[in-house]
């Protein structure tokens, strides 16, 4: 089992950036897969970018493509969401989420396929 805590968030003006992390508890954090999904109000919860177990594979979603990155240093038991160039519409609840999977190069960029999740961290963008 595996404790996800989300730090990083703020207000920021568009086209500020702020960087995003994601500390796990556990000693097999290298072999979990990580995602960072965000909710607006009103809205469902919807995916952002998602990074495979050995860190070789990212996927985004298109919304935030040239824009966010998803890194992790497993030495550290981390992953980050460095986000540049923010619009308004990017404002919501962001949360990490974590799974095993049976490849370590897969990515998971459905809320559904993952079990652990944190609490969540406030992003808002200012226009």
């Amino acid at each position: 089992q595996v404790q996800l805590v989300e730090s990083g968030g703020g207000s920021v003006q568009a086209g500020g950036s702020l960087r995003l992390s994601c500390a796990a508890s556990g000693r097999t954090f290298s072999s979990y897969a990580m995602g960072w999904f965000r909710q607006a109000p009103g809205k469902e919860r919807e995916f952002v970018g998602a990074i495979s177990a050995s860190g070789s594979n990212t996927d985004y979603a298109d919304s935030v493509k040239g824009r966010f990155t998803i890194s992790r240093d497993n030495a550290k038991n981390t992953v980050y969401l460095q986000m540049n160039s923010l619009k308004p519409e990017d404002t919501a609840v962001y949360y990490c989420a974590a799974d095993t999977t049976l490849f370590i190069r897969t990515t998971l960029i459905v809320a559904a396929q993952y079990h652990y999740w944190g609490q969540g961290t406030q992003v808002s963008v200012s226009s």
